[in-house]
């Protein structure tokens, strides 16, 4: 069964959206925790749009599970990550005018800034996970540049608009989880899955691990935060 880690980015967007101290994504962290999340997943953007530094501190220092911290793949972020010592490091793709992260990272045309940045990590023993698309070629350049985990971008298959465009889409994500796993590769899988389209990505072979963020604290505006936690959690098991 895989695990559940809690992204709480958003519940910061709406601290921020005001720019003040509340609501404070360190206190939702401990709240998901308590309910059950079995790591919390924090992303720490060069702009500083919602999670801020503090937040990054106050995160490791208090939470009793795994903190993954999203990053891109700069020198700052490295320093940062190797500061902290979160559990994982997942790269992600980054650019200053998106709303949210709109595909996975291309490995490819970017292996030497990628090489850098999971070496200066890996030799500090912080485990890498790398934000990607289904596509074989990336998954093989993710196991090429020492990765340890891929997390598939479950974007495609969120934002289908009907069956056939799903099934595709899930086709593609269980032909990338079971070539990731063949390539030595720990499998996680996140973006944009929320209570109605879980349930098939659950069900991906050799899943480990999901990270959730937008759909639990929007349900968390309705029922409390630890309620949505249980809710999602309910559906994974």
């Amino acid at each position: 069964m895989a695990i559940l880690h809690i992204n709480v980015d958003h519940v910061a967007t709406i601290r921020e959206a005001r720019k003040t101290t509340e609501p404070d994504p360190v206190y939702a962290a401990l709240q998901a925790e308590q309910a059950g999340a079995a790591g919390i997943t924090i992303h720490l953007r060069e702009d500083r749009r919602h999670i801020n530094d503090r937040d990054v501190r106050l995160v490791r220092e208090l939470i009793q599970t795994k903190l993954n911290l999203e990053m891109a793949a700069t020198d700052e972020m490295v320093n940062i990550a190797i500061q902290t010592r979160p559990e994982i490091v997942t790269l992600v793709p980054e650019k200053r005018e998106e709303v949210t992260t709109e595909g996975g990272l291309d490995c490819i045309s970017q292996a030497d800034v990628m090489q850098k940045s999971i070496d200066a990590l890996k030799n500090e023993g912080i485990r890498v996970s790398l934000f990607i698309d289904p596509d074989l070629h990336q998954i093989d350049q993710a196991q090429k540049l020492g990765a340890d985990d891929i997390e598939l971008h479950t974007g495609e298959y969120a934002n289908a608009q009907n069956d056939p465009q799903r099934e595709a889409q899930l086709k593609r994500l269980e032909a990338g989880a079971i070539h990731g796993h063949e390539a030595g590769l720990k499998i996680n899988a996140g973006h944009g899955l929320t209570y109605f389209n879980i349930k098939p990505v659950v069900a991906l072979p050799y899943l480990e691990e999901l990270n959730i963020g937008h759909a639990i604290i929007a349900r968390a505006v309705y029922v409390g935060l630890q309620q949505a936690v249980a809710d999602m959690l309910a559906l994974i098991g």
